[in-house]
């Protein structure tokens, strides 16, 4: 098998992003398996897990398809990407926030390109409310302006180095369900699946980073997704909330279930932001 790590850069997630792992590192990494083949994560999000390690050979994917074109803008052109955050950053108020976010709005959003379409995004969720990523059911973004006074809009050398790693490894980029994803897993791989966490109260719905959401039927075919890949001989490793619904879904695997502490900082009702238990789950 080959091996996990090639620690070459120093690289961090380029964004925040809901449900992000960088505060839970130390913990992921303890249960990541010493050797393997190629790392798949399908729900890559911020990429925590995915920059710290940096697998020699990955297959990474989102449904956000904004998301999944950013990662790709910044692989193939990262100068660009930077030259537009750069005026962003000269123009950011409140004022032109509101005029980028309406882009989606009127229709302009469709005579953009790539590039610019991913500018917008990073610039967004640097100043916006609690660098939250949340778009209404017709997909417009509507998170509020933030209220930072001095935030870090172009963080150049993280840029290049994260578009270094994804051009010079093997790492696929793919946009689309789950599953589709998952199709080429084989024995000796390792996938590490950060859904859309189960609900801890009815209120607590953080669906909607995609206009679909992931409801509980959505999280029974990750279940069974989980079992499929367990089968196959593959390392699977899973974070959820500490609900008694994952207990219910994962009751197989319960002696490998790990409670982990975490601190939840976006949501927008600050007596709920704080030390949360999450659990790890894996067939290993």
């Amino acid at each position: 098998m080959g091996k996990p790590l090639t620690q070459t850069l120093e690289l961090k997630p380029f964004t925040k992003w809901t449900g992000g792992k960088r505060q839970l590192l130390p913990q992921l990494l303890e249960y990541v398996p010493k050797e393997f083949e190629t790392y798949y994560e399908p729900f890559v999000g911020g990429g925590a897990l995915l920059f710290e390690m940096q697998p020699q050979k990955a297959v990474i994917n989102d449904y956000n398809q904004a998301l999944i074109e950013t990662y790709e803008v910044i692989r193939d052109d990262v100068e660009k990407l930077i030259t537009l955050l750069k005026q962003h950053q000269k123009q950011n108020c409140s004022e032109y926030y509101y005029h980028i976010r309406s882009f989606d709005r009127d229709g302009r959003i469709h005579d953009t390109n790539k590039t610019w379409r991913a500018a917008r995004i990073l610039y967004m969720l640097r100043v916006n409310f609690n660098g939250l990523y949340r778009v209404n059911s017709n997909n417009q973004f509507n998170t509020p302006y933030g209220r930072y006074k001095n935030p870090k809009i172009v963080d150049e050398e993280n840029l290049r180095n994260v578009s270094m790693y994804l051009k010079h490894d093997n790492v696929k980029i793919m946009n689309g369900d789950f599953q589709d994803s998952l199709r080429n897993v084989k024995e000796g791989d390792f996938i590490y699946l950060d859904p859309p966490y189960v609900p801890l109260s009815e209120t607590a719905n953080f669906t909607s980073y995609t206009a679909s959401g992931f409801n509980l039927s959505s999280q029974e075919r990750l279940r069974d997704v989980f079992k499929e890949l367990d089968r196959r001989g593959a390392f699977v490793m899973l974070s959820n909330s500490n609900s008694s619904i994952v207990h219910d879904l994962y009751k197989e695997y319960s002696h490998t279930i790990k409670k982990v502490q975490a601190t939840r900082m976006i949501n927008s009702k600050a007596t709920e932001r704080g030390k949360i238990e999450e659990v790890l789950i894996t067939n290993y």
